[in-house]
């Protein structure tokens, strides 16, 4: 199963509580901090939410 491989890559400084939350709940705590999750439909929608603000990138493994 593949995963996916999130990279905060833009500050959540000055953005809705909401996307500071999602942020938060994806386990991206600074400026260019990873973290690789399993693409279920909820953490898609999450990524949809802040993809300004991320980068996301396939991982095979």
């Amino acid at each position: 199963m593949s995963k996916l491989k999130v990279t905060q890559v833009k500050s959540g400084i000055d953005r809705p509580e909401r996307q500071k939350r999602t942020l938060q709940a994806l386990g991206l705590r600074k400026l260019n901090s990873s973290v690789e999750v399993v693409p279920t439909p909820q953490i898609q929608g999450m990524i949809t939410k802040v993809l300004h603000l991320v980068k996301v990138e396939e991982v095979k493994g």
